[in-house]
């Protein structure tokens, strides 16, 4: 039987922005930023409206087909549960199409909020999240990230399987600079350049350097350059974004970990305390100004996970 929700009822929902593959960890550890997008959905007597302030704002849609919408509508959907109308108000901050987890943000958000409508007294059931957020987005890394903050690693028992997610440990004094640039580069671009086999000796080097970037962001800052060097993507990108490869090198070559975040062309600077301020100089010098040039630079610390705040019937 069909269940409807009654005008008035309020959910509002926060998620961060994230960083995939930090490097090696390709489609398979994530980080939360504290960069967050803000969603609140009012249920309304009928019809379908949408504000959107911030990113985005001129560009994505405004009827049912918006991510966040679709998303939650589809939930309901499966629970056989109605809405007779909406309103959805969005704050964003997150870039678009810049690798720092944006449509993974808007999914996340549309569950939480149908969540949120269709079982108002009852704790979002994290596992659910996470498996429809996976089967909708086709990896975990991203969804997990904004669902459990800080560092995940991700994992399941076969492609395109159920999804496990276990937190890592932070280093005190980790911090992120996100180098953003103007251009996008879509997800769908990026994974088509990847090749489709990898050499047995470049994929044992990946896993090694995997691995230790658990360690370094853990316990020793020190080595999150060489912990972050990959053979897996990042060169087979460069050319759908070569101004961020040349930074992404030119950080690398004066020793600070630069990789590219998620699908790019945002370039991810994982910094150690003892990092900080050299980098500060590096940038604020002749080469790095050159290169950042067309950048926007977000300082970013790592975030938390989602939240939703329910409001009972009005």
């Amino acid at each position: 039987m069909t269940r409807r929700v009654e005008p008035g009822r309020r959910v509002a929902v926060r998620v961060p922005a994230s960083s995939a593959n930090l490097g090696p960890g390709f489609d398979s550890l994530g980080l939360a930023l504290d960069l967050v997008d803000e969603v609140e959905v009012t249920v309304l007597q009928d019809g379908c409206e949408i504000v959107v302030e911030g990113e985005g704002a001129d560009s994505v849609p405004r009827d049912r087909t918006h991510l966040v919408v679709a998303t939650l509508l589809d939930a309901l959907t499966g629970w056989d549960v109605e809405l007779p109308g909406l309103r959805l108000s969005a704050r964003n901050v997150i870039p678009h199409g810049r690798g720092l987890g944006s449509s993974s943000a808007a999914l996340v958000a549309g569950l939480l909020a149908a969540w949120g409508l269709a079982h108002p007294d009852v704790p979002v059931d994290r596992d659910w999240l996470l498996q429809r957020s996976n089967a909708l987005e086709g990896h975990a890394d991203n969804v997990a990230a904004a669902i459990c903050g800080g560092l995940v690693l991700t994992w399941s028992d076969a492609p395109g399987g159920r999804a496990s997610v276990c937190r890592g440990r932070l280093v005190e004094g980790l911090r992120t600079l996100a180098l953003v640039p103007r251009s996008v580069v879509l997800t769908e671009h990026a994974r088509r350049v990847l090749p489709t086999e990898v050499a047995h000796r470049d994929a044992a080097a990946n896993t090694g350097r995997a691995a230790l970037l658990v360690h370094a962001l853990a316990c020793d800052p020190d080595l999150l350059l060489p912990a972050t060097r990959d053979w897996l993507h990042q060169d087979a990108r460069a050319g759908l974004m070569p101004e961020a490869d040349r930074l992404r090198r030119a950080l690398r070559e004066a020793g600070f970990a630069a990789v590219v975040s998620g699908a790019g062309p945002t370039v991810l600077v994982l910094a150690g305390e003892q990092h900080h301020e050299p980098l500060r100089q590096w940038l604020a010098g002749a080469a790095g100004r050159e290169l950042t040039g067309g950048f926007a630079a977000l300082p970013l610390a790592v975030g938390g996970g989602a939240v939703l705040e329910v409001d009972p019937v009005g």
